[in-house]
């Protein structure tokens, strides 16, 4: 179906209703990130007022974690299926009713059904903001653009979750639960008077019922299992007999995947190199960066003992210069290319996270922490917007939210298993007990680990810089509709 949005677009010019609908998607995606930065900090106060133990308070963070990164493929899917405007405004407004929730409950077990309810809303609205955007601009400089100022809000909000955090908990935790209702509320107001009308797709083959319910039982198995790994050990029974069930549900689901005539995932759409590039890019990208994140609150808050606020304002400028740069990386895109990006990007990381491991007791932030953190910044500046147009490059707009789910899956299942990883580095290089200095190196040594996760995305990406596209392309296996049409358009004689 033709969107209203699409003359104004394809002529170059953003009208303001364009600029509307982008404002909307961006709030959503804003509050997707801001929400999972934001709880962290919020937690020992949680814990002291509803009487919560340290394994409880966990599952607040892990209850999102949960439903966000175990229905993405579905969330992905659905929206191509029945509509991304009406997936996108529903999961919107039950991320508005579960936020209301969380601020005002009492219990423990509410406050984590409610974190899994906005994790799973927000599954839905990830994948559909983000398909909405790319068959509403087309492929190239207005896409790119888009997608610059739409990912640059996520950063953001990431960063902004944390000074937030550190603010808002001074009066209230349960501020921090609160303040998503009234933003998303506002945005799903305006977006079902701007959102662009879409069709359900109607030659989709059926529904693949199992590929949703093994597709979505194997993301929530992986991403429990590696949430618990650091409790229950990585050796122990019940962790490798669940990585042992992941593998068996992943492979049947790929087998069904093969069979079905109206896929979940269209397994095709990875034999190209430069999505499957960009889908081990996003894990690497957000793991490496969620496991910084992790050690650097611990060094600032427990080593240092830096308040909540200070810390905040320490990551600061890495979201600030992300903020800034929003308007300019579509048009750096453009030119450059995004193998190139990602690759300055990555080596950006690189340095930041290994400059970083020079810490001591004694805080140097004007010649350690400082420049690690701008580092960082322009190296997410880079990496994520080019990360999400080299995935959605390409591709059908009917696959777009197949596509955009399986991106953001990526990126959550890359964070919680880095996460977990680093954890258990840092874990295993102390000891209850244990000297500041003592800390410190158990520290760096996830650090490290960190460095190498980056150092990792960076090799990954290198053998994109060999190959030379037509600008603004990226080739992926076609879909059999697609294939079925040019055959059919060969076929067709040509009259004078």
């Amino acid at each position: 179906m033709t969107s209203p949005l699409t003359t104004p677009v394809s002529l170059g010019r953003w009208t303001p209703r364009l600029w509307g609908t982008l404002l909307v998607l961006c709030a959503a995606m804003f509050l997707d990130a801001l929400d999972v930065s934001m709880v962290g900090v919020a937690l020992p106060s949680i814990g002291s007022e509803l009487d919560l133990s340290t394994s409880t308070l966990q599952w607040i963070v892990s209850g999102y974690i949960l439903g966000y990164g175990g229905l993405l493929l579905l969330g992905g899917r659905t929206a191509d299926l029945l509509g991304r405007r009406q997936v996108f405004l529903v999961a919107l407004g039950v991320f508005a009713l579960a936020s209301l929730l969380g601020g005002l409950v009492d219990s423990g077990p509410l406050l984590i059904a409610s974190r899994f309810i906005k994790g799973l809303s927000a599954a839905f609205t990830a994948p559909a903001g983000l398909s909405i955007i790319t068959t509403t601009f087309p492929e190239g400089t207005l896409r790119n653009r888009a997608l610059s100022i739409y990912t640059t809000c996520a950063a953001t909000g990431f960063s902004m979750g944390l000074v937030l955090s550190g603010l808002l908990t001074e009066a209230s935790w349960r501020l921090t639960m609160l303040l998503p209702a009234p933003i998303a509320l506002l945005a799903l107001l305006v977006g079902m008077k701007l959102l662009p009308r879409s069709e359900r797709e109607k030659d989709h083959n059926g529904y693949d019922i199992p590929g949703a319910v093994l597709g979505t039982a194997s993301m929530l198995l992986l991403v429990f299992t590696v949430v618990q790994a650091p409790q229950a050990g990585w050796a122990s029974a019940r962790t490798l007999l669940s990585f042992l069930a992941v593998a068996v549900l992943l492979t049947v689901f790929v087998r069904v995947e093969r069979r079905s005539p109206g896929p979940l995932i269209r397994l095709g759409v990875l034999r190209s190199g430069s999505q499957i590039r960009a889908q081990l890019g996003a894990m690497a990208f957000f793991g490496s960066y969620v496991g910084f994140q992790f050690l650097v609150t611990l060094y600032m808050q427990s080593l240092l003992g830096w308040s909540a606020l200070h810390t905040a304002l320490a990551f600061l400028p890495a979201g600030a210069l992300v903020a800034l740069s929003s308007t300019k990386v579509g048009a750096v895109v453009d030119r450059f290319g995004t193998p190139r990006l990602i690759a300055a990007g990555f080596a950006l990381m690189v340095l930041g996270y290994a400059l970083f491991t020079r810490v001591s007791l004694d805080p140097v932030y004007a010649s350690v922490i400082l420049p690690t953190m701008l580092l960082i910044g322009a190296a997410c500046a880079l990496v994520f917007p080019s990360l999400n147009i080299q995935a959605t490059n390409g591709v059908d707009d009917h696959e777009q939210g197949m596509v955009s789910g399986l991106l953001n899956t990526s990126v959550q299942v890359g964070g919680a298993i880095f996460l977990a990883i680093v954890t258990a580095v840092v874990t295993a290089n102390s000891s209850e007990g244990s000297s500041p200095q003592a800390v410190l190196d158990s520290y760096r040594a996830g650090l490290l680990v960190v460095t190498g996760i980056a150092l990792a995305g960076l090799l990954i990406t290198l053998p994109g810089l060999r190959t030379r596209r037509p600008r603004g392309s990226v080739v992926v296996a076609k879909s059999a509709r697609q294939t079925s049409q040019e055959t059919s358009q060969e076929r067709v004689p040509v009259r004078d």
